[in-house]
């Protein structure tokens, strides 16, 4: 018996439609099983590798190193990166809601970062120059295969509370071909070597969650006795080569001669971050001049 044309496109449309729900239903339960794998923590946690510990608030719940890790480079997508402390996740977004999102932990061991540029930051002025050095590397971008970036602005201008030696501020991106901007908010938590980075990344359009959110998370981590900002030794501990302007304008990069990494969200089916690569080149080398902090001790 011979089958008609439209029966036999009927009878394999059927069948590719039944293997793509029978794929779908076969990533939904690899990703609830994904999910219920992973191990939460609440109450006071220790970030030895930071001499630091963070108090997680209700509210939000902890997922240490190994975890972490597992949801940053196999559910998101993210190259492999030992740096990552932990991450914070809202109770109120769960990782595979719409509007999810999460708060990454890292150290940097750097040094200690001056305040003292604290009061005299031009933010307007540095906002300019971010703009610039963020246009003027799209060509290395592209090339390395990855989108251009337009700085919009601030979504949250930078602040610094002197007393808690906490820096926090939010920048609002856009990514070519995304219909949705992008926001990234950081918080900097400064102590006697170095600095607690929280970093997260959503969409632009639960700017208001996430901002409630990051305010809950600012207060969490707090270095150990012996290793706060108040426990620095001049003449003996090490100095950071740059100062509180470099940590939001990208003086990391202009020490290190490295590209900055910058945590985007993509909204491609599902959620995702990956690590696009951002230099900021241009206003680093304005802002030191290639010039090394004499207090330094490397």
């Amino acid at each position: 018996m011979k089958i008609g044309l439209t029966a036999l496109a009927l009878t394999l449309a059927l069948g590719f439609g039944t293997a793509q729900a029978q794929e779908s239903n076969d990533k939904d339960a690899e990703t609830r099983a994904f999910l219920s794998s992973l191990r939460y923590e609440d109450g006071n946690i220790a970030l030895p590798d930071a001499s630091a510990h963070i108090n997680v608030k209700p509210g939000f719940r902890f997922l240490g190193h190994d975890d972490a890790r597992r949801v940053l480079e196999q559910y998101w997508g993210n190259p492999p990166d030992d740096s990552v402390l932990g991450m914070l996740v809202p109770d109120n977004a769960g990782l595979d809601s719409d509007h999810s999102w999460a708060v990454v932990v890292t150290y940097s061991d750097e040094g200690y970062v001056s305040d003292e540029d604290a009061n005299e930051i031009d933010y307007d002025a540095m906002l300019k120059e971010m703009k610039s050095g963020t246009s003027e590397e799209n060509e290395e971008r592209k090339r390395a295969g990855y989108p251009s970036i337009e700085l919009v602005g601030w979504a949250q201008p930078p602040r610094y509370d002197a007393a808690s030696k906490r820096l926090h501020w939010a920048k609002e991106l856009s990514f070519d071909g995304e219909k949705s901007h992008t926001l990234n908010y950081d918080i900097r938590v400064l102590g006697r070597s170095g600095f607690i980075s929280l970093n997260a990344v959503a969409s632009m359009d639960d700017l208001g969650l996430v901002n409630a959110g990051m305010n809950q998370v600012l207060p969490m981590a707090e270095f150990d006795a012996g290793q706060r900002y108040a426990d620095f030794k001049p003449g003996t501990d090490k100095v950071a080569a740059y100062g509180l302007a470099a940590l939001v304008g990208g003086g990391i990069a202009a020490k290190t001669g490295l590209l900055a990494k910058l945590g985007a969200l993509l909204l491609a089916g599902k959620k995702f971050i990956v690590l696009i690569f951002v230099a900021l080149a241009a206003f680093a080398r304005k802002l030191f001049g290639g010039k090394k902090d004499k207090g330094s001790v490397q």
